[in-house]
Order: C-alpha cells, then structure tokens, then sequence
C-alpha cells in the first residue's frame, strides 16, 4: 500500500541566508510540496509557533528544522521552550546546524530533538540531506495530528 502523502508546513529557523536559499532550492529541485516558512531568530521562532504579533496567520509546523547558532534566543533554548510547552511539545525538531560538537548532539537530545543532523558543506550534499529529511518525515513517519 503507498501512503499518499500530504503537504506538510515546514518552519525552517535559519539565520544564514545562503542556507535559507539552499534549502528554498532542495524544496523546489525536488519538487517537494510542503509549504516552508522561515524565521530568523530564537525570538521569531517562538512567536512563528505560538501564533503572536506579525505570525498571528501562521500556520502551525508540523516539522521544525532549526539552526543552534541564532540570534537573539539559540537554537537550544527555543528547542527547551518548545519541548516545555505542552502545546508545541509534539512538533517534531530535527536540529540541523553546523556543529559536530558531540555536547550540542548530547545537549539537543537531553532536550528532547527528533533527530540531529550536521549541515553538509557541500551543495550536492546539503541538498540531499534536506531531501533526506523531507522523505523520511513525510513519507515515512506518522506526523501528530495526521
């Protein structure tokens, strides 16, 4: 039985924009059609999710893809408020950083990460990973309220 897949709203919290721009591509060259939003900051974040201020339309994630290293608020404490709040909790997070730091993988899954994935260098590579991601979450895994 093929399980027919359905679009999926993406929040992507990135601060670099040459990633924001790679992953916007590995979305279009595949053809993948879930919706990506994007922030900047640990503060966007959490107001993106909680639905305040200029993201009071926002769709609610059902993945998040964030960045550690962000302004503002890092990306380990928006991932300990996510995970704090019963509300967003269930949202799936996969880390997705440049840090090979074995603390930031043990600290991220302390706080309760769906999974962590180092950022390829490589655009080949970095495109794949997204792809990777994309796939395993929507056309593998039961996503919460789904």
């Amino acid at each position: 039985m093929i399980k027919q897949q359905q679009m999926v709203d993406v929040l992507l919290v990135e601060d670099d924009p040459g990633d924001v721009l790679m992953t916007r591509e590995a979305f279009e060259d595949y053809k993948i059609a879930n919706r990506l939003s994007v922030v900047s900051d640990g503060v966007s974040a959490l107001e993106f999710v909680r639905k305040q201020g200029e993201y009071a339309d926002a769709p609610t994630p059902d993945l998040i893809l964030l960045d550690l290293n962000l302004p503002r608020m890092d990306g380990r404490e928006v991932l300990a408020a996510l995970k704090d709040d019963p509300e967003l909790r269930s949202i799936p997070v996969v880390v997705l950083t440049t840090s090979e730091a074995e603390e930031d993988i043990l600290r991220s899954y302390s706080l309760y990460a769906n999974a962590y994935v180092t950022k390829p260098v490589d655009f080949d590579r970095f495109i794949n990973v997204v792809r990777s991601i994309d796939e395993f979450f929507v056309s593998v895994v039961r996503l919460p309220g789904r």
